[in-house]
């Protein structure tokens, strides 16, 4: 669900499931600044535990919420809002991820979002911005995770251009040196595999082009200290002392050998794999330095939350660049947001629908249902769904985009009632949130030529009552009709419409 902006929080969390790293970061909140209390990380490896089915085993769960009953012990005490958690590539893959999200949930107490490769790269900028000093140049930001590696081009705070690639240091260990052996023949393979993910996307950013280029992972950390052990540096990896340390790496051979300065014991198995992928980017990027930022994914979930507190809402802006891009009719996208959400308030307490991410979703909905009509009229709600779910949109988890999708794929003709039981206890909610959007759509059928009457909304369970002026419905056939079809509508779901 959407997670609520941080409202008066002086305390806030975010928690970063990574497919390598489990890790959390405790902050204190002061004046739109950030003042880190508390940081956390445990290797879980949760890329490692997912089977050629793309099926999470049980092991890796286990490992996975042991060290959330850890990192709960830090939350406990903080409210709804105030915490932010967001699972990405490993999780992204595992077909069965809901069930270690359920757990994960009951267990920390607050909702997991598992965010898409690219809202994932503009967090790793935001977090990167926000730590290293505002220079005016751009900047290459690379993320070696455990089974993704993002890519973005920024400048200052904003990001131009992001990217997430299907290559990481626990899938290309798994799949390159799962015994331990490091083999030349092994080391090509997987330098060459990250080379071909990087053909995608390398002209686009060569063409962009960057004035530094900056590590945001525990990779690129280790890379450099080792090089920096070697007497190659002072902690920033350059291509010298890459070719240094491959040369090293392999003479040793074995994942057990990798006893050295700068590469802590539970990273030694994953090592090989992080530095074939990096000297791929260094070669595919032709870089000759990349410095190293302890701001990251976490750092920049902090920021977000932060941001949508100071009302700098990301998805705000997000939303707004679809409705000019889809040229959605702004006027009629604002009177049903009105009257969507002044129906709201008629209802909230008898359909449970008092959170804050229920008004969010519903005035979201509202001025988005209409992006499909640029696609075709037919079925555009149809169309308007498809683009909502598919699209990268900023600051969104894909629950967010797939429960926005469904609010506008059900806001007219059928109500897809199987797709609302997808999201179980919240499903009926959801629907309930469907039925107030296609009223306010109903509403305004025509379209600001007219004054509109007040009407009084009343709900129950499987009931919605709507009292119009005496008359005035009469007077208005056109609506009366609309309002007679939704009735038979609404019955398929399982509610009575009484209109008078």
């Amino acid at each position: 669900m959407p997670q609520s902006p941080a409202k008066h929080f002086s305390m806030i969390a975010a928690i970063d499931l990574g497919s390598n790293s489990f890790h959390i970061v405790l902050a204190k909140a002061d004046h739109g600044e950030i003042r880190i209390l508390e940081r956390m990380g445990e290797k879980v490896q949760l890329a490692a535990g997912i089977d050629e089915q793309r099926e999470l085993n049980e092991e890796a769960m286990q490992r996975g919420l042991d060290c959330l009953r850890r990192f709960a012990q830090l939350t406990n005490s903080l409210p709804p809002g105030a915490v932010r958690v967001v699972g990405t590539n490993a999780l992204r893959e595992a077909r069965n991820r809901s069930v270690f999200i359920r757990r994960a949930e009951e267990i920390l107490g607050h909702p997991v979002e598992v965010i898409s490769g690219r809202e994932e790269a503009r967090l790793i900028y935001l977090g990167v911005s926000h730590t290293l000093a505002d220079q005016p140049g751009k900047r290459l930001v690379a993320d070696i995770g455990g089974g993704s590696t993002e890519f973005i081009i920024g400048q200052r705070f904003e990001p131009l251009l992001r990217e997430s690639l299907q290559m990481g240091c626990v899938s290309f260990t798994q799949r390159y040196f799962r015994d331990g052996k490091i083999t030349p023949a092994r080391y090509a393979q997987a330098y060459t595999a990250a080379r071909l993910e990087l053909m995608g996307i390398e002209h686009a950013l060569r063409r962009l082009g960057w004035d530094e280029a900056v590590g945001a992972s525990g990779t690129i950390r280790a890379v450099g200290l080792a090089i920096k052990a070697g007497g190659h540096g002072n902690g920033e990896v350059t291509a010298e002392g890459l070719a240094w340390l491959k040369r090293r790496v392999l003479k040793l051979g074995e994942i057990d050998k990798l006893d050295m300065d700068g590469i802590k014991p539970d990273r030694r198995a994953i090592f090989p794999a992080g530095l074939a992928i990096l000297e791929a980017i260094f070669d595919a990027m032709d870089l000759h330095t990349m410095t190293h930022s302890e701001g990251a994914l976490r750092e920049g979930v902090l920021y977000d939350l932060l941001g949508r507190h100071h009302h700098e809402d990301v998805r705000e802006r997000t939303l707004s660049a679809l409705m000019e891009r889809y040229h959605v009719d702004l006027e009629q996208a604002q009177r049903v947001e009105a009257k969507a959400l002044e129906a709201l308030d008629d209802v909230a307490a008898s359909w449970g629908l008092d959170d804050e991410w229920h008004r969010e979703l519903l005035s979201w909905a509202s001025k988005v249902h209409e992006v499909g009509l640029d696609i075709a009229h037919y079925s555009y709600h149809k169309h308007g769904a498809y683009l909502v779910e598919h699209s990268d949109l900023g600051g969104f988890s894909r629950q967010d985009q797939q429960m926005l999708a469904l609010l506008v794929r059900g806001h007219r003709r059928n109500i897809p009632k199987d797709k609302f039981a997808e999201f179980g206890d919240q499903g009926i909610k959801l629907m309930r949130l469907c039925v107030l959007l296609r009223f306010a759509i109903l509403f305004h059928h025509i379209r600001g030529t007219q004054e509109m009457p007040k009407v009084k909304l009343r709900a129950s369970d499987d009931s919605l009552d709507l009292v119009f002026p005496e008359g005035w419905l009469a007077a208005n056939p056109l609506t009366q009709a609309d309002f007679e079809a939704e009735a038979e509508w609404l019955k398929r779901i399982g509610l009575t419409l009484s209109v008078r």
